[in-house]
């Protein structure tokens, strides 16, 4: 029988074998569960390659990846995403708005900010319902809008003319 180490005790030397078996399937292990994890955390296949081929350095290797791997998987990146877009879908759903000058939150028929007090909408002629500026029609009332009626102008600062 094999003698590793010089042990000649037949139950030493099983023991022995064992435990270098046991770092063998250890090791393997790590390199296995380094690549897995890598393809769910990096969507770049050749850093992937990279974070396997660190941890061949037996056991330092998959230390090193845990510290230096991304802290979310793909799957939950993409899941946030997907939520942050169903998020703002919904509050476009909701008409919700933000005045242009001061990020006050507003509503769609609003004419003025109620926080700057800066104009956001002219209102119609006819109906004096709130219009947007690129309408060449009244939507509530179907009047056509002459050129100034449409359009939300400034106000002159004390420097412009």
């Amino acid at each position: 029988m094999l003698s590793v180490f010089g042990i000649n005790s037949d139950g030493l030397n099983l023991a022995v074998n064992l435990l270098i078996l046991f770092v063998v399937v250890i090791y393997v292990a790590l390199i296995y569960w380094t690549y897995t994890d890598a393809l769910r955390r990096i969507s770049d296949p050749m850093l992937v390659m990279c974070a396997t081929a660190v941890s061949l350095i037996p056991f330092v290797g998959a230390v090193l990846y845990v510290i230096v791997r991304p802290p979310e998987y793909l799957d939950d990146i993409r899941e946030r995403e997907l939520e942050m877009q169903a998020s703002e879908a919904r509050l476009a759903d909701l008409n919700y708005m933000l005045c242009p000058h001061c990020e006050y939150e507003v509503e769609k028929d609003f004419l003025r900010c109620p926080n700057c007090l800066r104009r956001l909408r002219a209102p119609c002629g006819t109906c004096r319902r709130p219009l947007d500026p690129t309408w060449k029609i009244c939507p509530y009332c179907e009047s056509e809008l002459s050129g100034s009626e449409g359009r939300v102008r400034r106000r002159a600062t004390a420097g412009e003319p």
